[in-house]
């Protein structure tokens, strides 16, 4: 199995706006394309894409490629069930929503110390051990957003869980909030084969400052700038899984460009990255991932990812040289259509499912003040 995956939850739309308005034939193309070269690992969750990626799943790859030909993946998040009977509830609406029959991969999902605790009320490991009893999942493991020593506590008490599903990228892998080396460490010590979720950090590392862009363009200018930070993750020992969120039909062709052969990157080339963060990190404002789990139970419907898009690009603008970007008036085009960062009540749900464990609230203080409402 060739160890680049197809993550299902940045999928191109048709609707900027609505994370469910799905690019169907593009995703097709993206779907077939990725099969034809090799390429057989896709993961989805029940949430991505506005609750619509699965359903993308069954359409554009279950009903139209042999089962046996590829490899699915999904998820039970702690958010969307409160009882026993919630977890086959979820995964039944699961299988029918895929049409897959069986998922290859399925994962408890995005564990961080509250939702552990939710997902040890519920039995849930040994819930998902008998599924797999079952012959419904074929491989049973978890992702994970917190710290070594909980992820240490959790592999020691299940050895029975085959894989583990971790961020890592060279931006975050001295982090002291995502632990990505730390993390990295543990699952090899329990001899855990590792999937890599974010490796470009939801697109950080493809839309890079110039001075870094320049750095690897001149180690090697027929490399994309994206491509450093998929091989990074690749090239680590245990690692048998990167999934890449490919958003449109190019990036898939780019990074099948140079995961079809794949080759590990040398030390040099691994000490450029590490140079690179260095640079990144300095002119980071948010380090939001732009995955969205914060937007959705947001009762004022603010499009928080965005705002700190826009925020970040803005604070590694010279502004006093400036003093006015376009991002103003992107800021306010999107509060016409979405909540404005002022709108925040402080509920503190966008904390709580934050993987990246960002002060959201006080972030969204900095947008409002920033952009003036």
């Amino acid at each position: 199995m060739k160890n680049l995956g197809f993550g299902l939850m940045r999928l191109p739309q048709t609707d900027k706006n609505d994370a469910a308005a799905i690019d169907l034939e593009q995703v097709k193309q993206m779907v077939d394309l990725f099969i034809e070269n090799g390429f057989t690992y896709f993961d989805t969750a029940w949430m991505y894409n506005g609750f619509a990626s699965e359903g993308a799943a069954k359409t554009c790859l279950v009903d139209r490629h042999p089962r046996d030909s590829f490899t699915l993946a999904t998820k039970l998040h702690a958010g969307f069930f409160d009882s026993f009977d919630d977890r086959d509830k979820v995964f039944n609406s699961q299988l029918e929503k895929t049409g897959a029959g069986y998922f290859d991969y399925y994962l408890v999902h995005g564990i961080e110390a509250q939702m552990y605790q939710k997902y040890e009320k519920y039995d849930v490991f040994n819930w998902v051990l008998e599924k797999k009893a079952q012959g419904l999942v074929k491989h049973a493991g978890f992702s994970f957003h917190d710290t070594p020593e909980l992820l240490d506590e959790i592999l020691t008490k299940y050895p029975q869980m085959e894989f583990v599903q971790l961020q890592i990228n060279y931006l975050d892998w001295e982090s002291p909030w995502i632990h990505s080396r730390g993390c990295y460490e543990v699952a090899r010590k329990h001899n855990k084969p590792i999937i890599v979720m974010e490796p470009v950090k939801g697109g950080t590392l493809a839309n890079v400052p110039p001075e870094v862009e320049k750095l690897f363009k001149d180690k090697d200018p027929n490399m994309s700038v994206s491509s450093w930070a998929i091989r990074f993750a690749a090239s680590l020992p245990g690692v048998m899984m990167v999934l890449s969120g490919m958003s449109n039909l190019e990036q898939m062709k780019d990074n099948i460009s140079f995961m079809s052969d794949f080759k590990p990157l040398t030390e040099e080339e691994k000490a450029l990255c590490f140079k690179a963060a260095d640079i990144i990190n300095g002119q980071t404002a948010v380090p939001c991932t732009g995955c969205s789990y914060c937007t959705e139970g947001c009762p004022s419907r603010i499009a928080i990812p965005k705002y700190f898009s826009l925020y970040n690009e803005d604070m590694r603008e010279k502004l006093e040289e400036k003093g006015w970007t376009v991002n103003f008036t992107n800021y306010e085009m999107l509060t016409g259509k979405f909540g404005k960062a002022s709108d925040c009540i402080s509920c503190g749900q966008c904390e709580s499912v934050c993987p990246q464990h960002l002060p959201i609230i006080e972030n969204l203080k900095k947008v409002s003040a920033h952009y003036g409402y």
